[in-house]
């Protein structure tokens, strides 16, 4: 049983009652009375609003799922269908032009362009290395991956590969700070002499991009330069074990890597009740106050992981100045979907957690707010919001931060929005859902997997999806990834918000992300997700090479490139001339990432990590990965594709590869020979009911999964 506490009204777990009450709210000028009568408003005020937008879903859902069904076996007629979906509401007409009136947004978000990561903020070691990850070492993601070629020393400093990430490091200086008349490659000494960077005597063809250095001019320990908005840190150390071997003692070369991060409290955790979420807000507070702190042991050493300090440096005339240390941070919320167990209202129901996640992190923020040099210099909070379907829903979120606001004693719009496209009737109303928060809106972005597991259960009754890869090559995903960042631009978020791409998924493959992630950068977007600190400063080469805003000023003068007919383009199976392997093998395929995913989530309350696909690949797999391999059998069940003996064939197959692919873990629990342990139950649960749950989410399922186990002290 959950020890509660009263609470203006409601009834509090005693552990999130006592962590508001003795360490959030201290230092705010905030009194635990009024932060709980604000918190109750909020919960009995918009709980019912909230209600409505859900059951507004499932209405939609149902008709769309009828006219499907009444349409089956018809040819299919876009303008009918279009019609049909302005008619129940799913497709809202596009108002007049306007520009978002974001204000105060700080430099990360609004003028520079560059690498996000992302990552649960319930692992404190993660949260801290990527807050951390503002600076890397290129030296070391080139020396440690795959981004160069042959095979990765184990061991000891193998010199002739060390030759070559120096020989690599100084091409891209060539390219992104051309010297006069020689080579990065040939210089014997860096030195400042009257406000300018000379190497070798000779000027950078472009001076300005200069701006300052460390030490003494004449030999300075580091010299900072800046291209396409990116610093970039050369080294200097004779006593260094490369730079003493170096002509020019150049010992690393630092790019300014991930200039923002994204800690979530949703699709990479597993949050399901008081405890998990007392963790996260906890680690949110530390973030904001400076003082996250972690012991972390690695090569037999342990020590102290903390936030790194600014880079303190002299400018080109000699004035101290500096720049960041760590990452601008968001804070990702929960959607509109979920309740928590936390706290339940006056009638004893479970608040929802999205509103919840509103009034905590939103007061943790202030600790932020009122120091100086910390997250935000421009006085704003962050919050991604997820899972928002279309523009009502959007201005439900704007109308429960203003509440927020209003609480807390902050200014209108002190909270900043950034809207995830990626539901599709967010993305068919994606500028009435801009305007819903157009005062907010500083952040968009397409994420392919969540938006395809929406789009299939969305269209499930209309007949049987293509293969994962196949719908990966349908007309309709680039409609969608072009119309995202046009419509961006079209409502002004060039210079004042972020407009980003989704997630590279192989964190093992470097070599493969530095040659295809530069489409990014190069389709507009001022920011990409990456799934760790070593890709983001790979990345960020990315962002050197393409000049963005640019990119952006061009694509603005051009129109649009993709409509609304286009995004309905369902991309279902045409030629189903399938063979019965390949049929086992796709359903294979889904069903091992699925329960790689699901027993990891459940028994041990891991919300995202490297799962190995079914070639033993690692890739990263979190909710929105869960959903679409779950939507994707769910639907091709229903469509008798694949029959339900088959199905569960292939569940028992593949978690007998998910038993052996963790056997070195000694926390795992073997799902065979038995198969009923709740883990692999829980899986068979997202297929076998992947039909009928809320949009396709996974949510339901895996909390109640989860809080069935800890219910049994196996946590």
């Amino acid at each position: 049983m959950v020890e509660r506490v009263e609470r203006a009204g409601m009834k509090v777990a005693a552990e999130l009652a006592a962590f508001v009450e003795t360490e959030a709210l201290g230092g705010t000028g905030i009194g635990a009375d009024a932060f709980w009568t604000g918190l109750s408003s909020l919960v009995h005020d918009l709980g019912p609003k909230n209600r409505a937008l859900l059951a507004k879903r499932d209405d939609i859902q149902s008709k769309i799922d009828a006219w499907h069904i009444a349409h089956r076996d018809k040819p299919h007629d876009n303008e009918a269908y279009k019609a049909f979906l302005g008619e129940i509401g799913y497709l809202v007409p596009e108002g007049e032009d306007f520009q978002i009136g974001t204000s105060n947004v700080d430099p990360e978000i609004a003028s520079v362009a560059g690498p996000q990561l992302v990552v649960p903020i319930t692992n404190a070691r993660y949260a801290l290395n990527a807050a951390n990850a503002r600076w890397g070492s290129l030296y070391d993601c080139l020396y440690g991956t795959d981004a160069m070629a042959g095979p990765i020393p184990k061991g000891g400093y193998e010199r002739g590969r060390g030759a070559r990430v120096v020989a690599r490091a100084r091409v891209f200086l060539d390219e992104a700070f051309p010297i006069a008349g020689t080579s990065h490659a040939d210089v014997r000494r860096y030195h400042v002499e009257k406000g300018q960077l000379l190497v070798d005597d000779l000027p950078l063809v472009n001076p300005e991009k200069f701006v300052g250095y460390r030490g003494h001019p004449k030999a300075p320990h580091s010299v900072i330069l800046r291209n396409n908005g990116l610093h970039v840190e050369l080294v200097f150390d004779r006593a260094h074990f490369i730079g003493s071997r170096d002509q020019a003692l150049l010992a690393d070369v630092r790019l300014e890597s991930a200039l923002s991060a994204i800690m979530d409290c949703e699709d990479s955790v597993a949050c399901v009740d008081a405890e998990d979420k007392v963790v996260a807000y906890r680690n949110w507070l530390g973030l904001m106050k400076g003082d996250l702190s972690e012991e972390v042991s690695k090569g037999g050493q342990t020590f102290t992981r903390r936030l790194n300090p600014d880079l303190s440096f002299l400018d080109p005339n000699g004035k101290e100045t500096s720049i960041k240390g760590r990452a601008l941070l968001w804070i990702r919320n929960v959607g509109h979907l979920m309740t928590n167990p936390a706290i339940l209202d006056r009638n004893g129901d479970e608040v929802f957690e999205g509103l919840m996640d509103a009034a905590v992190t939103t007061l943790i923020a202030i600790h932020d707010l009122k120091q100086k040099g910390g997250n935000s210099v421009k006085g704003s909070v962050y919050v991604v919001k997820p899972k928002m379907h279309g523009p009502e829903e959007v201005a439900f979120a704007d109308e429960i931060f203003t509440h927020v606001e209003k609480m807390l004693g902050l200014p209108q719009d002190t909270v900043k929005l950034g809207v995830m496209d990626e539901e599709r009737r967010t993305s068919v109303n994606l500028k009435e859902c801009i305007r819903a928060a157009k005062n907010r809106v500083a952040f968009i972005n397409t994420g392919f997997l969540d938006r395809t597991g929406d789009e299939i259960h969305t269209s499930m009754e209309a007949g049987p999806f293509s293969r994962k890869d196949f719908i990966k090559r349908k007309g309709w995903i680039t409609a969608y990834e072009n119309q995202n960042v046009d419509i961006g631009l079209e409502c002004g978020l060039s210079g004042k918000a972020q407009i980003g791409k989704g997630m590279w998924a192989m964190p093992d493959q470097m070599a493969a992300m530095l040659e295809q992630k530069i489409d990014h950068p190069k389709a507009g977007a001022n920011c990409a997700w990456v799934p760790s600190p070593t890709a983001a400063t790979l990345h960020a080469l990315h962002y050197h090479k393409i000049d963005v805003f640019a990119v952006q000023a061009r694509l603005a003068t051009g129109g649009r490139r993709a409509y609304v007919d286009a995004l309905l383009d369902i991309p279902l199976a045409t030629y189903r001339k399938w063979t019965r392997e390949q049929i086992i093998r796709e359903v294979e395929n889904n069903a091992q990432g699925i329960l790689g995913y699901v027993v990891r989530w459940v028994d041990q309350g891991v919300g995202c990590s490297k799962v190995p696909d079914i070639h033993d690949v690692g890739l990263m797999e979190d909710r929105a990965t869960c959903r679409i391999s779950s939507q994707h059998i769910a639907n091709w069940l229903h469509h008798g594709i694949v029959s339900r003996e088959d199905t569960m064939a292939a569940m028992k197959k593949m978690a007998e590869v998910v038993d052996r692919q963790n056997a070195g873990d000694p926390f795992y629990r073997p799902m065979a020979p038995e198969f009923n342990d709740i883990a692999f139950q829980a899986a068979c649960d997202l297929v076998f009911e992947g039909r009928v749950q809320p949009s396709g989410y996974t949510e339901p399922v895996l909390h109640r999964r989860r809080l069935e186990l800890k219910a049994l002290g196996r946590n």
